[in-house]
């Protein structure tokens, strides 16, 4: 069977991989290639964020994270850190904190919160993930192609649209929306734990380590499509981290990259006739493609076989 994917972010490559390993005939269109999607832009920590419904986010993460703890074997994009979350308020335990084998709460968290929990997940280095997953898709037989929407392929038995953001388009789907994201990446200096201390719901802090560099963000803006980097949003956001990481300060800064999250009331992944075709749609993963994407491609190859 011909399936198309449609996009190439985390979560159109991790379907097709799904799909090719299964035994389909698998071709990826994009506009965008891997490497200038969203998904390059993300810190990717494991953590549900900016993405619903509850009850359905917390099955595809659990099984995200079986599957990225397994690839942190032998894949070295994909890194298990341990880390702390701060928090401004006394919060119950999330319901995917049960897949942790190490979750426990924060005696003492800084000034100015009154919560916080520290555990070991995996972070997942983005720019080096998409090119494993390009390769892991290639072997088993699928291809990788740059297409405008509007020249799309329509000979496949099956179209999944996993487009994030170009889902206003490709489903006629005005729910999803743009949330803005500005991080900036310094030179490694040493640091191994990932730390989240968002005091602000627009203004966040999260400082993750990778092989080469730390991203530092960032920023949750809704309904704003501006790409430009702003200056004064890099240094505030350098500023918070500072706070508490003060080597940050020092470290020379490599890039400033934005990125627009795919937000949406609720995740959709669901089959659909149009005509004699099956589109499966998966898209609106907000900040948790990563997160969900394993769990999420397990379902839609489901969905692809029951066409």
């Amino acid at each position: 069977m011909r399936v198309i994917v449609v996009g190439a972010g985390v979560i159109g490559l991790t379907s097709a991989v799904r799909l090719a390993e299964a035994g389909y005939d698998v071709g990826v269109f994009a506009r965008d290639l891997p490497l200038e999607t969203t998904s390059s832009v993300a810190a990717a920590i494991w953590y549900p964020f900016l993405s619903a419904p509850a009850d359905r986010v917390a099955g595809w993460a659990r099984t995200t994270y079986a599957e990225l703890v397994e690839l942190a074997r032998d894949e070295s994009s994909v890194q298990l850190r341990r880390g702390r979350e701060y928090l401004t308020q006394s919060t119950p335990l999330p319901a995917w904190a049960d897949v942790l084998s190490d979750f426990e709460r924060v005696g003492a968290p800084p000034q100015g919160f009154k919560d916080g929990w520290a555990f070991t997940t995996p972070v997942v280095e983005m720019p080096l993930y998409l090119q494993y997953l390009v390769k892991r898709l290639e072997a088993a037989g699928g291809s990788l192609t740059r297409s405008a929407l509007s020249a799309l392929p329509n000979t496949a038995d099956v179209v999944v649209n996993c487009a994030g953001l170009g889902a206003r388009l490709t489903a006629g789907d005005p729910t999803v929306t743009p949330v803005r994201g500005q991080v900036l990446t310094v030179e490694q200096f040493g640091l191994t734990d990932w730390l989240l201390a968002d005091q602000s719901p627009t203004d966040l802090t999260y400082v993750v380590p990778r092989s080469k560099d730390v991203v530092i963000g960032g920023t949750s803006q809704p309904d704003s499509w501006d790409l430009a980097v702003r200056p004064d949003t890099a240094q505030a956001i350098l500023d918070r981290a500072a706070v508490h990481i003060p080597q940050l300060k020092q470290a020379r800064i490599l890039k400033h990259r934005v990125g627009l999250r795919p937000a949406r009331p609720a995740v959709r992944c669901e089959s659909v006739r149009v005509g004699d075709q099956t589109v499966v749609h998966c898209y609106g993963h907000g900040g948790s493609g990563v997160t969900l994407s394993w769990g999420c491609a397990d379902e839609v190859l489901a969905l692809v076989k029951n066409a």
